[in-house]
């Protein structure tokens, strides 16, 4: 059986504002889906959290993350230094807050970046099928296929990381995710009747793609863009443990977990543990929220 559609709240024979209590009412169930799952309220209030620790933090808790202080180094969690410091004298919670900035802002505009890119050529190869999604999706394909952990230790060798190196890299093997997504929403989207309206009144296939295919396909492309930023995070964390991360002094929490498990087995549990729990707690956050939306923006559960 076929679920009921959505009724619309109408007060008057006004089709545009029918059209207007609508979308409303979708947004309002969408809301409202999204509230009632409790570990999604969890995650989001803990990235809050996060950004507020990383970025204002520093501005409260004053630190020097950048000269390196000898007479202070792996000194335990006491008076002054709350979680101690590391093996370059610097203040681990000032280094915390430093490192969250760097994998917060890589982590989102690689996620933003890939789902841009992923999202546009999914949506061209879904719509016009045929020799050019297959050509399309072959690319796509052998990218998967490229061993990532191997690819970013032979560039650590060969460059320098910077922010907008690890963006590039990382953005460039990212979006094949969201390309084989949204191809697959165009497929179904493509036969809609609204698309073959635009069709028959002469709509280019540019117009129908940016204008209707990519807004109705952004339920998928908002919780990939989520899951993508979890992704990143754990990603960079890996590969900055490999040795692929930004050049010394700047704090990232690979960086600090990497320096970190050198002196775990000399005691000093303080450089690992801080930031091996921001890191997970951090992905596991996004991951409800990944999942929250996804429920939320499913056609399913919102024709109740």
């Amino acid at each position: 059986m076929q679920p009921a559609p959505l009724i619309a709240e109408t007060t008057g024979p006004d089709p545009e504002g029918g059209a207007v209590a609508v979308q409303g009412s979708v947004w309002r169930l969408i809301l409202r889906t999204f509230i009632e799952n409790k570990l999604a309220i969890v995650g989001i209030s803990f990235v809050l959290v996060v950004v507020l620790f990383s970025f204002v933090g520093p501005l409260v808790y004053h630190t020097d993350q950048v000269h390196t202080n000898l007479l202070t180094t792996n000194l335990p969690p006491g008076r002054g230094r709350p979680l101690g410091t590391d093996q370059n004298g610097f203040d681990i919670l000032g280094r915390l807050m430093a490192g969250g900035q760097v994998s917060i802002e890589v982590s989102i505009a690689i996620a933003l970046v890939a789902t841009g890119i992923g999202a546009l050529y999914g949506a061209v190869s879904g719509f016009f099928g045929g020799a050019l999604d297959t050509v399309m999706m072959r690319i796509v394909d052998i990218g998967l296929a490229v061993p990532v952990i191997f690819l970013f230790i032979l560039l650590s060798v060969i460059y320098r990381p910077t922010k907008v190196l690890l963006i590039a890299l990382l953005a460039g093997l990212a979006w094949l995710g969201p390309a084989r997504l949204v191809r697959g929403e165009t497929l179904s989207l493509r036969t809609r009747e609204y698309v073959q309206a635009v069709r028959s009144m002469g709509g280019g296939s540019r117009r129908i793609i940016l204008r209707h295919i990519v807004p109705n396909a952004i339920g998928t492309i908002v919780v990939n863009a989520t899951f993508q930023i979890a992704d990143a995070i754990l990603i960079l964390a890996t590969l900055e443990y490999l040795g692929f991360s930004l050049p010394f002094p700047i704090a990232t929490w690979g960086s600090m977990l990497s320096g970190g498990v050198a002196f775990l087995q000399d005691g000093y549990w303080w450089e690992v543990y801080p930031v091996l729990i921001a890191i997970v707690l951090t992905v596991v956050s996004f991951n409800f929220i990944g999942d929250a939306l996804r429920d939320s923006l499913d056609v399913r559960m919102r024709q109740r």
